[in-house]
């Protein structure tokens, strides 16, 4: 590798204080020729490429939808450290730092003194998208091969101006003031400029005769003028005076109408709402009214309690009926005697046979035993004999004992039928005591004057709150008739005020007592037809003389013709001034191009020289020449002589010509942007290996003579890097 960058700075490291997703993040070091920044996607390269460019050249607006790198609570700052040599320790690095766009570049500006962010975009961050063109590539190449010129500014630079400064002379837009269009038509203007201003002193004279001739008449117009405003505006006055007592009395006859109306509608409602009223009620006082309330809601718990009663012994008679009819049921005592008489049978059939079975044993066993003298027969034959009579005497006895039974039966039909007629007689006096009560409460209803309730508490209630509203309503009625009497002899009161005043205003103005609004109108506009007259007549006057007096006084104060010779004669030696500077602009344009000339003559053909051999390079011979037409346009040849134009090349393709071109220009041009890094993202991703392999070998030789920073996230791209360069430096994200 060649050592072409001895003696010039590169980029050592790169501090990202907050950019994006990156806070407090330091990449590298690099080296100053080959560098590789490997890191899978998402890992921050291209944050990394646009942070570089940010920061040199400014951070993008942070408008739109567009990814600028802002974080949301920190602005963009960081820093780039730079090595002043390939041989200097980190000592003595500088370093180049921005926060704010309006603060500037601070630190060691003069790195990127040689550079312009133009220029940057083009040719130092490459990516895969700007592979595909070259925008304005005849501009872009006499910028870079005249940067070395030796001149303080490039040539290509001194021609753009030289040219821009040429239009604004032959420009006639408005602002230009150096522009020989613009000022030649000022002076022609300004030529007849000053013949107006000649003829106008002249009729100035005219109008200052006639101007004083119109004051008497004026004087003269005004008074009769105010004469007759002052008697129309006391007409008017007078009319909209009168107008309004008028309307005051109409409205007040109509409201003493309309409340003598309302009066008569509420005297008839008040004698028909108390005529659907008892008297006694509607003459019913609140205290009365609540002690009746109060004996309504006694007589209401007796007969709550007089209901419960007789709900509770009507209860107790069901049940005592329903136990008794139970025990009467003939089913059931028939049964129970059916069953007595079979258990009476059972007893009498077993008191007879058992007795004589011991008998019948007993006997001839007694009778055998003592035949035969036996002592045991005969005392079993008198124990069994004994038995049987025990047993006849028991059946006996139970035959004739009485049945508890039926007994029992009784005794409970007897009782629950004596229960039974107990809550029988209960029943029926609570019965009798409810319609004394009802009758009760039906007498105190009707002495209270609730007839209609008919007995019904409830319904007392009601009318007690239908006597109540209406006792409301009537008091309501009668105070909103008061009101209506007391507004009456208020809008009485009214009515007299106004026409007293209408009386004195026609006293005051001499005008008949029977004088309406149509008759002032009449006189109002008879004198605003003289008025009219005079008006016009009078502004005819004004105007004139508003007209004469303005331009009277502007032609006093009124410099113009002198203003107009005086300018006419700076116009002359301004355009004479400027018809001189286009000259020197021509005679300079004329000098830049043939110097660019010369220089593209000498350099440009070396540019597309080298770029033929790194396109070879890059695509194995398969492409060997890159040149340019007459008319400016790039086009490249292949082995068998076919010249294609760049858009009909495929996207591989086109990526490496311009690859190519770009290397040739930065090789060619190495004076320019000397310490600003190549920053290339992933363009050699569409290249296959055998092309990638010559872009890497046309890639390290640029790095010999300018520092080269690769960003990918492929390892075959890596380590095709590394064949090219076995010094390559591979940085990690």
């Amino acid at each position: 590798m060649t050592s072409g960058r001895e003696g010039a700075p590169f980029l050592r490291r790169i501090k990202i204080t907050s950019f994006g997703a990156f806070s407090n993040k330091v990449v590298g070091p690099f080296s100053p020729h080959l560098n590789v920044v490997y890191g899978q996607n998402e890992a921050g390269k291209t944050t990394l490429s646009s942070f570089v460019g940010g920061l040199l050249f400014g951070w993008e607006e942070a408008r739109g939808v567009r990814n600028t790198y802002k974080p949301k609570n920190a602005e963009r700052a960081g820093a780039l450290f730079f090595a002043p040599r390939a041989d200097d320790d980190a000592s003595d690095e500088l370093v180049l730092s921005r926060v704010k766009n309006i603060d500037g570049l601070q630190g060691a500006a003069e790195l990127v003194d040689d550079v312009d962010k133009e220029t940057f975009q083009t040719m130092f961050a490459l990516t895969s998208d700007e592979l595909r063109s070259l925008r304005n590539t005849t501009d872009v190449t006499a910028k870079l091969l005249t940067a070395g010129s030796g001149t303080g500014a490039s040539p290509a630079h001194a021609l753009a101006e030289v040219q821009a400064r040429l239009a604004e002379y032959t420009s006639k837009a408005a602002g230009i003031e150096h522009s020989i269009a613009r000022l030649t038509a000022e002076q022609d203007e300004l030529r007849v400029n000053m013949a107006a201003a000649a003829d106008e002193a002249e009729r100035n004279k005219v109008q200052d005769k006639e101007f004083h001739e119109l004051a008497p008449q004026r004087a003269q117009l005004l008074s009769r003028l105010d004469t007759l405003n002052t008697a129309i505006e006391s007409l008017s006055a007078q009319r909209a005076t009168l107008e309004k007592l008028d309307a005051q009395s109409s409205d007040l006859r109509r409201q003493r109408d309309g409340l003598r109306e309302d009066e008569a509608a509420f005297a008839a409602e008040h004698l028909l709402r108390q005529q659907g009223v008892d008297p006694s009620l509607a003459t019913l006082s609140s205290a009365d009214e609540r002690a009746l309330r109060d004996r309504l809601d006694s007589l209401a718990e007796d007969q709550a309690k007089q209901a419960h009663s007789v709900d509770l012994a009507q209860e107790n008679y069901a049940a005592s009926l329903a136990a008794y009819e139970a025990l009467l049921e003939v089913d059931d005592r028939e049964a129970a005697r059916e069953k007595q008489r079979r258990q009476r049978g059972v007893q009498v059939v077993l008191s007879i046979a058992l007795p004589l079975v011991f008998m019948v044993a007993g006997v001839p066993l007694f009778i055998h035993g003592r035949e035969i003298t036996s002592l045991s027969l005969t005392a079993l034959g008198i124990g069994l004999v004994v038995f049987a009579l025990i047993l006849a005497a028991a059946s006996l006895v139970m035959l004739f004992r009485p049945d508890k039974a039926a007994e029992a039966l009784e005794a409970r039909q007897q009782d629950a039928r004596w229960v039974m007629l107990q809550d029988k007689k209960k029943l029926e006096a609570c019965l009798s005591s409810q319609q004394q009560l009802a009758a009760r409460v039906c007498a105190r209803l009707d002495k209270a004057g609730l007839e209609a309730a008919r007995g019904s508490i409830r319904s007392a209630r009601s009318l007690l709150d239908e006597a109540k509203d209406q006792r409301a309503e009537a008091s309501l009625l009668q105070q909103r008739q008061q009101a209506l009497i007391s507004r009456q002899s208020s809008v009485q009161d009214n009515l007299a005020d106004v026409e007293r005043q209408r009386d004195q205003l026609l006293e005051r103005a001499g005008l008949p007592a029977d004088t309406t609004p149509a008759t002032i109108d009449a006189a109002i506009d008879q004198k605003v037809r003289q008025r009219a007259g005079l008006l016009e007549t009078s502004e005819s006057l004004n105007r004139r003389y508003g007209e004469l007096k303005q331009e009277l006084s502007q032609a006093k104060r009124a410099k113009s013709f002198d203003e107009l010779k005086l300018r006419y004669q700076q116009v002359r030696t301004r355009q004479d001034e400027s018809s001189q500077d286009y000259a020197r602009l021509l005679l300079a344009k004329r000098m830049l191009e043939a110097a660019i000339a010369a220089w593209e003559s000498k350099s440009q053909p070396e540019v597309y020289r080298q770029a033929s051999r790194l396109i070879a390079l890059m695509t194995d011979g398969h492409w060997v020449k890159v040149g340019m037409t007459s008319e400016g346009k790039l086009q490249v040849t292949d082995a068998v002589k076919t010249v294609r134009d760049p858009v009909h090349l495929s996207l591989g393709t086109c990526q490496q010509l311009y690859l190519a071109l770009r290397i040739a220009l930065l090789m060619t041009a190495d004076n320019v942007g000397r310490a600003i890094p190549i920053l290339a993202d992933d363009i050699l991703v569409n290249f296959d290996a055998r092309r990638r392999a010559g872009a890497a070998r046309a890639l390290a030789e640029l790095a010999g003579t300018r520092q080269v920073i690769l960003f990918t996230c492929h390892e075959e791209i890596v380590e095709s890097m590394r064949s090219a360069d076995p010094a390559l430096n591979v940085v990690e994200l």
